[in-house]
Parts: structure tokens; C-alpha cells; sequence
């Protein structure tokens, strides 16, 4: 059986890409959504016309018996989850003095114990195995921090010291877990950016031009693989010499 592959917040974006090029691989792919039921669906039909093992399952990462009921779906549909993709997010800008106790626990309910949740509940039988492979997705505003997103770049930055953590935690089982962190990409959470902000963006970046969610999908497809079968606990920056 082909091996399985569970991404969240794959309905849209970089999870989208990324659901798309897994299924390519000949992976058997669950497509998570929360609010974006239609995106996912089509996804799933799309990839299924194709003639893909794919399946589309809601759940909030927010809540631990969501997730739980969401990994178990996925064993008895597709089988067993070999790679795990945590990739989903959201995103606010604001003043840090106008920023709210809700806005900052929804910011880290999201990114840190989604993640958690998450890697606790697929866990158990990758560790019985002694296989298996994580992949989080974080964001280059986890490394460099950034002006108006400070509760966004503190949880992406969480989600990279737990990567590490986990990873040494993890390598005695054959486990490897590590972390994309990708910079500017052309995608819905940055659809609003206006043509002046984009230019002065592409200005900031070395190869002055705005990633595309294929770009960190072919990164986060390349850490689950066997070609990075000695690679654990490192960020992969797909930023285009945005952070150098």
C-alpha cells in the first residue's frame, strides 16, 4: 500500500499545492479543512478524477478530540498515517498595543497546539513502527520576526523550537521531524498586499520575485522523502534570498 500522507489546512494555498504534489507521488493524501468545505471537496475531486487515493476530513486543530477523531478517520479510509504536514494557520497584522489576550491564544491556539495536537495524535504508531516523518510548517517571520505581527512571528517561532525539540526527542524511533519556513508566497493571506508593497517586497528579495505555493510544497515534499532520509530537526527557508 502506498504510503499516507495527512495535511492540514490543505484546501487552500500551500496546502493545496502541497496535497497536489503528494497525490502525484502516488501517495494517498488526506485533505484537512475547517471552514473551507467546498475548496476541499473539489480538491479531493479533482485529485480523485485523477485517479489519486485522496479523501478531504474536517476538523479543528484547535481541539484535541477533533484531531483524534480526524486520525482515525483517515486510518480507516486511506491506512495508517506515514507523513504528517502541519500547515494550518492563520494570520493577523497589528499594532502590538492594540492586540488583544483573544488575538494572541487564538494565534498560538492555531499554530503551537495545532501542532501539538496533531503530532501527539499520529505519534503512537509511527513510534511503534519506528517510522515516519513530520513535517511543520512555519514562516520566515518565525525566524526574523516582524513589525505588526509580533503574536504571529512569537508562534511561528514556537513552532520551530518544538521541530527542534521534537526531533531529538524523536531520532532514537526513526522519526524525522523538521520544519519550512517559507518567505513572501503568492497566496490568499497575502492577496491583499497592494502592487506597491509587492514591488517593494520583490525589491527585498535576492532573486526579486514573489515565491509560489509550488515552491514550498516542492520543499516540504522533498523533506518527507527518502532523498533527506538524514535530515531531522532543521528549517528549510524557501524565501528566495528574502533572509540570508
Amino acid at each position: 500500500m502506498n504510503p499516507v500522507v495527512l495535511i492540514t489546512g490543505a484546501s487552500r494555498g500551500i496546502g493545496r499545492e502541497t496535497a497536489r504534489l503528494f497525490a502525484g507521488k502516488g501517495y494517498r493524501v488526506a485533505i484537512n479543512y475547517l471552514h473551507s468545505a467546498d475548496q476541499a471537496h473539489a480538491l479531493a475531486q479533482e485529485l480523485q478524477e485523477r485517479g489519486c487515493h485522496v479523501m478531504a476530513v474536517s476538523a479543528d486543530v484547535r481541539k484535541p478530540e477533533a484531531v483524534a477523531a480526524m486520525v482515525e478517520s483517515v486510518r480507516q479510509t486511506l491506512g495508517p498515517i506515514d507523513v504528517l504536514v502541519n500547515n494550518a494557520g492563520t494570520a493577523q497584522q497589528k499594532l502590538f498595543t492594540d492586540l488583544t489576550e483573544a488575538d494572541w491564544d487564538e494565534m498560538f491556539a492555531v499554530h503551537v497546539k495545532g501542532t501539538f495536537f496533531c503530532c501527539q495524535a499520529v505519534l503512537p504508531r509511527m513510534i511503534h513502527q519506528k517510522a515516519g516523518c513530520i513535517v511543520n510548517v512555519s514562516s520566515v517571520w518565525g525566524l526574523s520576526g516582524a513589525s505588526c505581527e509580533v503574536h504571529y512571528a512569537a508562534a511561528k517561532s514556537a513552532v520551530i523550537g518544538m521541530t527542534r525539540a521534537l526531533a531529538r526527542e524523536l531520532g532514537p524511533s526513526k522519526i524525522r521531524v523538521n520544519c519550512v519556513a517559507p518567505g513572501v508566497i503568492d497566496t490568499d493571506m497575502n492577496a491583499a498586499l497592494d502592487e506597491e508593497t509587492r514591488a517593494c517586497l520583490r525589491e527585498q528579495t535576492a532573486l526579486e520575485e514573489i515565491g509560489t505555493a509550488e515552491d514550498v510544497a516542492r520543499t516540504i515534499y522533498f523533506l518527507s522523502s527518502e532523498e533527506s532520509r538524514f535530515i531531522t530537526g532543521q528549517v528549510i527557508s524557501p524565501n528566495g534570498g528574502f533572509l540570508i
